[in-house]
């Protein structure tokens, strides 16, 4: 018997080994330890043969199997393989991304058994002290939760495994090696709390969703503030009372703790959240009983797509359009593209919301391969805010604020209300210059300024780490008056604390909010409604509720209109209409101001005045007379060396092996080598070589070849290269 093994090597294939005499032939999908080369490394089993193109003698039998039943289920180990082949990616290094962390690094993860908790019989929550917060909101869980729960649920719910040791002390939960199975809670009440009462653009929703039998792909465009997430419980509530799981997309880790609270408050499930802000153990445990069906609704991040599931019943991608779900580094696969495959093959439906769609995806609608659902209308009493492009040329600006920008915050917050200033540059000011000779301080790895902070005072490329401290005088030309040039957070922060000298100011950016708890404390103070100005980058224009936010004021609103990018102004767009949502989202009108210097910019006051939707048709309609995605599909390869020239030379030479490879009919277009829009980043020249075509078959098919040729080239050792499908970012 020959096992075939996936090793996270950059090759794209699979390795013999033979199964020993005194050995149990493995499951597909256990994992081995193996030696490669001079060292053992722990693979995945994906094939068992009775024949290998290794002659016989040179053979080697793999070292220890690790477990005797399959840690990677068989849809898991397909979804990976499609994953890996259709962006290109070496195999085992892909196929090691449906291993939880843990079980990459440690041949024997599993300390103990896990262990679970239930409640005592009448347990009442009044045994506990009031003054035990947080072990009366463990009970209240648990309660929720109605049957034993294990020590990583505790912990992936937020509390602190050893609030328990007090509970069983008092004799009101005892420990139990039982978990509760999907069926005994699919019996039980699924409802925490009643449901709120839908409008009728949202029950329309709920009820599409609910009718839908196997795979369908919905897309619910809903203004922001429209109750999206209303709808999301809903069409939850009838999967998980058949006892099936859901699987929750979100985009960034920030969103994850309101969504799990909100869920908690509504569903008597277990629930838990994956992302990358879990220790090892904690991912590796919950991963775990995700896989056994102890969890009915797991919330994460894009890594998410490739947990096992027991009885997978629905997929939602929360924010679809962010660019978050798409990975740029390594393998480069999208979380939405992916999870659109894995709920085809188990005939299950998937729900994907945004208040601002890629434009992918309402083309997709359009041409009816998803089903649109449209909220219009602000949950409640809620009304749009009110937009105003404010013109500042010739306008002197007070740290990037207008005179009347200023005054329009004052009489917000004279009237009780919170202000929100969005500026999507953090630090204290984006570089330093010198009032001598106009030089600026630039980062020696990178085509990059050096951004300035000052807590705590430093230069810091936020393109690759590299972080000096402050110059006293300017490199070029020796004199000591260097000055901040232009705002970032840091220096809004302070100067509006000067103006506003008795009002809070809260900065939210990922220097201030580095940790989970001091974000939600900062949350926790804005949410107490009292009168304060939220400084802040895109962290505040993804999914979070500003009941009393009235004003929103957008300082560089132009960032983008002329972007190199293709999707720059799509972009910029998305988040101006994100980030101009959390206004007015209660019952008082909320105001957007949008600082600009091309006021009369035709696509801006589309946006503005027409609305998102509106604006999405303009630009489909250019994209489509330019055949630019998504009329074409694209791709790129990538190279970087650390001389210049090297990536673009090496380049060249792929492209005339596919040129010499494939006739012109055969092979999409292709532009390039060209240095990237960065050429140089982290030390490394880098340059790249576009593919476009009305064929995805084409690209895939030449792709293919090149994926061959480069992993066995000679000179590959003196660049780097990757293959990226689907590009999202032209960098």
């Amino acid at each position: 018997m020959i096992v075939r093994v996936a090793l996270p090597v950059p090759l794209n294939r699979l390795f013999d080994y033979a199964v020993a005499a005194d050995s149990a032939t493995p499951a597909v999908g256990a994992r081995v330890l193996v030696n490669f080369g001079r060292r053992s490394m722990i693979g995945l089993v994906c094939e068992l043969s009775d024949h290998s193109d290794v002659p016989k003698n040179k053979l080697k039998p793999f070292e220890a199997l690790l477990e005797s039943e399959p840690l990677v289920t068989a849809e898991q180990l397909a979804l990976g393989q499609w994953a890996a082949k259709y962006y290109k990616y070496p195999l085992g290094d892909a196929l090691m991304h449906l291993l939880p962390t843990l079980a990459r690094k440690e041949p024997a993860p599993y300390p103990k058994p896990p262990t679970y908790w239930a409640l005592t019989e009448g347990a009442n929550r009044d045994q506990i002290s009031k003054r035990a917060v947080r072990q009366r909101a463990l009970f209240s869980f648990m309660h929720q939760d109605n049957g034993a729960v294990s020590t990583a649920q505790i912990r992936s719910a937020g509390f602190d495994p050893k609030l328990i040791q007090p509970l069983e002390a008092l004799g009101i939960v005892y420990q139990t090696d039982q978990p509760a199975t999907l069926s005994t809670k699919a019996t039980s009440t699924t409802l925490a709390n009643q449901s709120l009462t839908l409008n009728a653009e949202q029950q329309s929703a709920v009820d599409s969703i609910h009718a839908a039998k196997g795979f369908t792909a919905f897309l619910i465009e809903g203004v922001t503030g429209s109750g999206k997430t209303e709808v999301y419980l809903q069409s939850i509530e009838a999967v998980i009372a058949k006892g099936h799981q859901v699987l929750v997309l979100v985009p960034e880790i920030g969103l994850t703790p309101q969504l799990v609270e909100r869920f908690n408050h509504r569903f008597n499930a277990p629930i838990v959240a994956l992302h990358s802000g879990l220790s090892d153990r904690v991912r590796f445990d919950a991963w775990q009983s995700i896989k056994h069906g102890d969890t009915q609704i797991v919330i994460g991040t894009r890594s998410s797509i490739y947990v096992p599931f027991q009885s997978l019943g629905m997929i939602l991608i929360d924010e679809e359009h962010d660019a978050s779900f798409k990975q740029q580094e390594g393998f480069r696969y999208h979380a939405r593209d992916v999870a659109l495959v894995r709920a085809k093959r188990l005939n299950i439906p998937v729900v994907m919301g945004s208040a601002t769609p890629a434009l992918e995806s309402i083309l997709n609608a359009k041409e009816a391969r998803y089903t649109p659902l449209s909220l219009t209308q602000r949950a409640g009493d809620a009304t749009p805010p009110s937009f105003e492009l404010h013109d500042i040329r010739g306008v002197e600006l007070d740290t990037g604020l207008a005179p009347e920008v200023i005054h329009r915050i004052h009489d917000h917050l004279t009237l009780g209300n919170q202000v929100l200033v969005f500026i999507n540059r953090r630090g204290f000011a984006p570089t330093l210059m010198c009032q001598q000779c106009g030089s600026t301080v630039d980062c020696t790895r990178c085509d990059a300024h050096m951004t300035l902070h000052r807590s705590p005072p430093k230069l810091h490329c936020h393109h690759c780490d590299r972080q000096t401290p402050i110059p006293r005088c300017c490199t070029t030309c020796g004199s000591d008056e260097l000055r901040p040039a232009g705002s970032g957070t840091e220096r809004l922060e302070d100067r509006l604390t000067e103006r506003f000298d008795t009002t809070r100011i809260h900065r939210v950016d990922r220097d201030s909010t580095h940790s989970r708890s001091a974000f939600e404390t900062l949350m926790n103070q804005v949410n107490t409604g009292e009168p304060c100005i939220l400084v802040g980058t895109q962290m505040l224009a993804k999914g979070h509720h500003f009941p009393n936010v009235t004003l929103v004021v957008i300082v560089n609103a132009d960032a983008g209109l002329f972007s190199a990018d293709l999707r720059g102004m799509e972009r910029t767009a998305q988040l101006i209409m994100q980030v101009a949502g959390r206004a007015g989202r209660a019952e008082r009108p909320g105001e957007v101001i949008l600082q600009t210097m091309h006021a009369d910019h035709p696509l801006l006051n589309t946006l503005v005045h027409g609305g998102y939707r509106i604006f999405a048709e303009q630009e489909l309609s250019a994209r489509q007379t330019a055949q630019l995605p998504p009329f074409s599909h694209q791709a790129i390869i990538r190279a970087e060396a650390r001389r210049q020239g090297w990536a673009e030379a090496y380049l060249r030479r792929v492209r005339t092996y596919l040129e010499q490879r494939f006739t012109a009919a055969q092979r999409p277009l292709i532009v390039g080598p060209l240095p990237s829009l960065m050429e140089k980043r982290a030390g490394m020249y880098r340059a790249q070589l576009l593919f476009s075509s009305s064929s995805r078959a084409a690209i895939q098919a030449v792709l293919q070849d090149a994926q061959q040729w480069l992993e066995t080239d000679k000179e590959s050792s003196r660049v780097r290269w990757n293959i990226d499908i689907d590009p999202t970012d032209s960098l």
